[in-house]
């Protein structure tokens, strides 16, 4: 069992040492290729660099997330952390309850639909004109929300949907099943001031 417990200690420290040392590299490369006036190959590496602190800051978030959402525990299978190909950034998922999942949490650095939800959420006009008996504009621990009702899966049964721009970070936290009062304490129960700082 010792053996075991030492092995997995081990493999802990050496991924944490992996991550350390592919970030390293990458910067290395860029400095080199920089000097040598390869551009292209220096742009690439420090995309790759980026690519590994955007997965660092998504594990963090990870572990400020509860283990348990309205007595729904955690899908550890479910939880992931993605790079978006092609972007800088990250995609950090994770779910509680099965089939379907009561509650969900994406959050999307870099999100290409921040832009508009900011406009939904600081113009008036907009606001107005995106406004109806499903949507509103709501404040949750002091961030502009943009909340959602959606039909569920069979009749009278509905989906509350809350979107919450962080700088230029997307999350989008889902309550299924549920009511807008339910759907609200749970999005509080959520450390958004810690999140908002990783990302922003």
């Amino acid at each position: 069992m010792k053996k075991i417990l030492s092995f997995i200690f081990i493999l802990l420290i050496y991924f944490g040492v992996s991550a350390q040392s592919d970030f390293k590299t990458q910067i290395s490369t860029a400095k080199s290729s920089y000097t040598g006036g390869k551009l292209e190959d220096t742009h690439f590496a420090l995309q790759q660099a980026l690519s590994e602190i955007d997965m660092t800051i998504g594990k963090e978030i990870l572990k400020l997330l509860p283990e348990k959402m309205a007595m729904a525990a955690v899908n550890p299978k479910e939880d992931h952390v993605t790079s978006n190909l092609g972007l800088a950034g990250a995609t950090v998922h994770r779910s509680y309850g099965d089939n379907p999942a009561l509650v969900e949490f994406e959050l999307i650095s870099n999100s290409p639909l921040v832009s508009t939800l900011n406009m939904f959420l600081n113009t008036p006009l907009m606001g107005g004109m995106m406004r109806d008996e499903n949507t509103k504009t709501i404040k949750v621990q002091g961030y502009k929300a943009r909340l959602e009702k959606q039909n569920g899966s069979i009749e009278n049964e509905f989906n509350y949907q809350v979107q919450i721009p962080f700088g230029n970070a997307l999350l989008t936290f889902t309550a299924n099943k549920s009511t807008e009062n339910d759907a609200i304490k749970l999005i509080n129960t959520l450390p958004l001031q810690q999140i908002a700082k990783l990302v922003q």
